[in-house]
């Protein structure tokens, strides 16, 4: 994509071939914690819905990880959105005791969880979440840095059942994993549609948070997300090829 591309909002047109093919779907989940990514996700879903007659019943699930001060006011934020735009909304809280490491691999795995329950709920057999190009790149990082084999280089798929046990039964989508981040900022601001800033993306104490901050060294070197992403995605071809035995044969898990 040119250059000239990576700051201009998301078109209707983009959006109806994004989601088009969700069309039939009795309802889906909008995985929206109120950050930039996840509003950009709720507000093109809650658009291309208007200018269907008929289509998916459209429910935002926000999860509260209680892990900041800000999260339950961003919940509420997320709701009075949603419904600005004529979306069902639900904030789901994490409950319990937060484990001291680990942190962020334990909020994952809750969260998709929560996510599956409340898709149970509502009947819908399909989980959206507003992945990024960029977040893209960063799990092309990470997985690199932990020696992944094929299956694990091919980092994220569009289309993939939950990274979680017992709910084979529920497909998570990636919509917007082509889409820089810049452009869904870009269709927010066009918007006048607020957002949440979270913090925690820029602690150097997390992984994601460090390789996110090499992102602008590696991009003038060439390896931007654009590139990083097309390796991921001629690996996973690659690694569709292979029988499943041999495709990660002496390399750690992805």
């Amino acid at each position: 994509m040119p250059a000239a591309d990576e700051a201009a909002p998301v078109s209707a047109a983009e959006a109806k071939t994004l989601f088009d093919p969700l069309a039939d779907a009795s309802a889906l989940v909008l995985a929206v914690s109120g950050g930039a990514d996840s509003t950009a996700l709720m507000w093109l879903a809650a658009r291309w819905r208007r200018a269907r007659r008929t289509g998916p019943r459209l429910l935002a699930v926000t999860i509260d990880h209680g892990l900041r001060r800000e999260s339950a006011a961003e919940a509420r934020a997320v709701k009075q959105l949603a419904r600005r735009l004529e979306v069902e909304h639900r904030t789901v809280r994490w409950q319990g005791k937060k484990p001291a490491s680990g942190l962020q691999q334990a909020a994952r795995t809750a969260r998709y969880r929560l996510l599956a329950a409340a898709a149970k709920a509502a009947r819908a057999e399909i989980i959206l979440t507003a992945h990024t190009l960029d977040d893209q790149a960063e799990t092309v990082l990470i997985r690199m840095s932990r020696g992944s084999g094929l299956s694990g280089l091919g980092a994220m798929a569009r289309v993939s059942t939950l990274p979680i046990e017992g709910v084979p039964d529920i497909t998570l989508m990636r919509p917007l994993l082509d889409i820089p981040k810049t452009r869904l900022i870009a269709t927010l601001a066009r918007a006048k549609i607020e957002f949440a800033d979270d913090p925690s993306n820029r602690d150097p104490r997390f992984t994601r948070a460090r390789l996110r901050g090499l992102m602008p060294m590696l991009a003038r070197e060439g390896l931007d997300a654009h590139r990083l992403a097309l390796i991921a995605r001629r690996l996973r071809l690659r690694a569709a090829r292979i029988p499943r035995r041999g495709r990660d044969a002496g390399s750690p898990a992805g």
